[in-house]
């Protein structure tokens, strides 16, 4: 059986623990929530054995490489962090509410791999890739995105328990931000019925993405989409509360989340600062002669940076808690969703060479 194979099922197994982690908190009920964890746990072991056997075919087909250097195989090995940190973090507190919030994140980047119609070849290592540093920094990178990712997750669920009025400020940050997030998923997947794939380069990609919907050829298409977006964002905010109720029923408490949103952006900080940019500083240098370019990767990395470092400086020594974090929080994972996908597709640079 080879990484293809088990790959494949493992992108299924998360699509079904997520689907089964919503019914689970839906329902409430444990039957459910013990059948998501062991089908996640399942797909995550199915994909701990693809990762390996794709770092042995590399070396099977004399190129020799970790399964890390092209957009296909980072995303592959962001969802792999993801789902790692969730599962400690499930087993240790015992709570699997997280679940039904991170799985369509893993759900959302696996999708994006096959609407794209990204490369998945093995293939060598270009010149620049060509370094001792690969590892560690693409490595730690991810183990902070995801560490981000989950916090992401845990600041959303703080905002939906902690606002009461429709008109505060988080109430309409986290229901716009939800709604944002269920309309790409839904435009994505128009895109791919349309045009089976939506692009296999980041140019491609921006020709194709959401052409079905809001970038229509069609002005009434369009027009549609956008008055079907307002309607769904309206609705979202309108019967927030629903939401609300279903989270509380789960007994989980603000502290908690508060508690847990810190730590994971405690450990997540400084992997990302000495793996994401001292690292990446020193194989630029190796690799292109200068340590810091103002490469648009390099510089949000940095945005990136300052908005996680802000969130510690605020939460230490200006007392900041409650809402304000949390939405820093979010904001930050915001910037890291930009410089890992966003760059790779609206922006040029050195790191080109990782689009697809």
């Amino acid at each position: 059986m080879g990484s293809p194979i088990l790959f494949g099922m493992a992108e299924v197994g998360y699509f079904i623990a997520m689907m089964v982690y919503i019914g689970y908190f839906i329902f409430k009920n444990n039957a459910t929530g013990v059948c998501a964890t062991t089908v996640a746990t399942a797909a995550f072991l199915s994909q701990t054995v693809a990762l390996l056997l794709r770092w042995v075919e590399s070396y099977s087909l004399g190129i020799g490489r970790a399964p890390l250097t092209n957009l296909y195989e980072s995303l592959i090995f962001f969802v792999w962090c993801l789902m790692l940190g969730y599962l400690i973090i499930e087993f240790k507190y015992k709570n699997r509410t997280f679940g039904a919030f991170v799985t369509p994140i893993a759900g959302l980047a696996l999708g994006f791999i096959d609407l794209t119609g990204i490369s998945k070849e093995i293939e060598p290592l270009v010149p620049a890739l060509q370094s001792n540093w690969l590892l560690a920094h693409v490595t730690m990178s991810f183990i902070a995105y995801a560490a981000f990712a989950i916090a992401f997750a845990t600041g959303m669920l703080y905002l939906v328990l902690n606002t009461e009025k429709r008109n505060e400020s988080s109430y309409i940050f986290w229901t716009v931000a939800g709604s944002i997030f269920l309309l790409v998923i839904a435009a994505m997947g128009a895109d791919y019925l349309k045009f089976k794939v939506i692009g296999t380069s980041p140019e491609h990609i921006k020709s194709y993405l959401f052409r079905a919907t809001f970038r229509s050829d069609s002005g009434f298409t369009a027009l549609l989409s956008w008055i079907g977006a307002l309607a769904i964002t309206f609705s979202v905010w309108r019967y927030g509360y629903v939401l609300k109720r279903m989270i509380q029923s789960f007994g989980i408490s603000l502290e908690f989340l508060e508690d847990l949103n810190y730590k994971l952006i405690a450990v997540g900080f400084p992997i990302f600062t000495l793996g994401g940019l001292i690292f990446g500083a020193i194989w630029a240098d190796q690799a292109w002669g200068v340590y810091w370019s103002w490469d648009p990767k390099e510089t949000w990395s940095l945005i990136t940076w300052f908005v996680y470092a802000f969130y510690l400086h605020a939460r230490y020594l200006r007392g900041w808690r409650g809402n304000k974090i949390a939405v820093l929080s979010s904001v930050g994972f915001i910037t890291v969703i930009f410089t890992y996908l966003g760059v790779n597709m609206f922006l040029s640079g050195l790191h080109s060479y990782g689009g697809s």
